[in-house]
């Protein structure tokens, strides 16, 4: 989140973060969108609301920044049908693996534990299936002699730093879409994610 912001500072960039929306008011994302300049609003569940309800609610704060991009980070409840269907084709999430590998949490563990050469990050659309959704950019990241689950962790979290806000850039640029279930770069159908190299990240954002 913070590179998010950091980034649409930039400029050349083609975004800005209209708001930050945390489920937990605790949350660490809250601060450092204040300390950014950004509005910051806790939303956190409320105990006679079920995941419906809430999203419902949550939508309804969303519209109030009339948004063009949903952007998840952090951001770990599942959403309903009706909300993903609510933003059809303008919600973006990454997910620390190469999707469709290591679809859910730990991915980071179980990679070490299938003994990969590689692991890696995916930003992808959001549908209702759960990590699922059409797969836009990806950065691939060699496993070392060694790695553990932290060391892994934070040579991804570089890679999510970087391309995060260059899919996000592509989108709010108009030439990232999502149509039909299918993700759209340049007018061309991605039956593939992008794969970006460091060197290509750093000059793309």
């Amino acid at each position: 989140m913070r590179a998010l912001i950091e980034h649409s500072h930039a400029s050349d960039s083609a975004y800005r973060v209209a708001a930050v929306i945390a489920d937990k008011p605790d949350a660490g994302g809250l601060e450092i969108a204040r300390h950014l300049n950004v509005a910051a609003r806790p939303l956190p569940p409320l105990k006679d609301k079920d995941r419906a309800a809430y999203d419902g609610v949550l939508a309804s704060a969303i519209e109030e920044y009339v948004p063009s991009l949903i952007v998840l980070a952090g951001f770990m409840r599942i959403l309903s049908a009706a909300f993903v269907a609510r933003f059809a084709g303008k919600i973006l999430n990454i997910h620390p693996s190469l999707l469709p590998k290591y679809v859910g949490l730990h991915t980071h563990r179980r990679v070490l534990e299938a003994r990969e050469p590689e692991h890696g990050v995916t930003v992808h659309f959001v549908t209702e299936e759960l990590d699922g959704g059409p797969r836009v950019l990806q950065a691939r990241v060699p496993i070392m002699p060694g790695d553990t689950e932290a060391t892994l962790s934070q040579r991804v979290l570089i890679q999510e730093h970087v391309i995060y806000p260059l899919a996000v850039n592509w989108f709010c640029q108009g030439r990232l879409r999502c149509t039909g279930g299918q993700a759209w770069l340049d007018g061309r159908l991605l039956t593939e994610p992008v794969q970006i190299s460091d060197s290509e990240a750093e000059r793309s954002v």
